[in-house]
This record gives C-alpha cells, sequence and structure tokens, in this order.
C-alpha cells in the first residue's frame, strides 16, 4: 500500500516497494509467446546428441566449482540472466569475473 501525505510531497511505502516496469512486462509477454512456438517447434524436430546434452546439463544442479568466484555475483548472474547456477558460474569464470560481462554474455 502507497500513502501520499496530503500537507507535503511525502509518500508512506507499506509492504516492498516496487517499481512496475511496463515495457518488461511486455517483453516477457513477447518471450513467453516465442518459448512457447519454439517447444513445439522442438518437439516435431528430432533432437540431436548436443541438445540433449545441453539440456541435461542446464537441467543437472549438481555441485559446481565456484573457486574464484564470489557467491553473491553467482546470485545476481542467476537472478538478472535467468539460467542455471552452472551456466552463470561458466560464464563468470569465462569473463574473468566481470558481471556485466557475463550478464551480457548469457542474454545476448
Amino acid at each position: 500500500d502507497v500513502y501520499k501525505s496530503p500537507a507535503s510531497d511525502t509518500y508512506i511505502v507499506f509492504g516492498e516497494p516496487k517499481i512496475e516496469d511496463l515495457s518488461q512486462q511486455a517483453q516477457m509477454q513477447a518471450a513467453e509467446k516465442f518459448k512457447a512456438a519454439d517447444l513445439s517447434a522442438a518437439a516435431k524436430a528430432p533432437k540431436d546428441k548436443e541438445a540433449v546434452a545441453a539440456v541435461a546439463e542446464e537441467e543437472n544442479d549438481e555441485e559446481v566449482d565456484e573457486t574464484g568466484v564470489e557467491s553473491k555475483d553467482i546470485d545476481l548472474v542467476v537472478q538478472q540472466a535467468n539460467v542455471s547456477r552452472a551456466r552463470a558460474v561458466a560464464a563468470l569464470k569465462a569473463q574473468n569475473n566481470d558481471i556485466v560481462n557475463a550478464i551480457m554474455d548469457l542474454t545476448m
């Protein structure tokens, strides 16, 4: 709940304040449509060994060697790029622990 003080330009927020980004919501909806189209096309097309291995690797949430990478950096990359922890660690190591480049590498 957000309340505005009538006497001044002061707002009171009860709960967690969140910024509603309408353009991001539109992008997420468009991405969901493409995912649905990709899944239906993937179901019809024969799968090769590399694609199956990549999916299995992404679904495999076993322990990953995180030496040399900070846990908070990994969590940030996982959250921002919406990838598995293993892929985030691999991207951070490939980019020499540069968070911005790791996220860009995973999302572009």
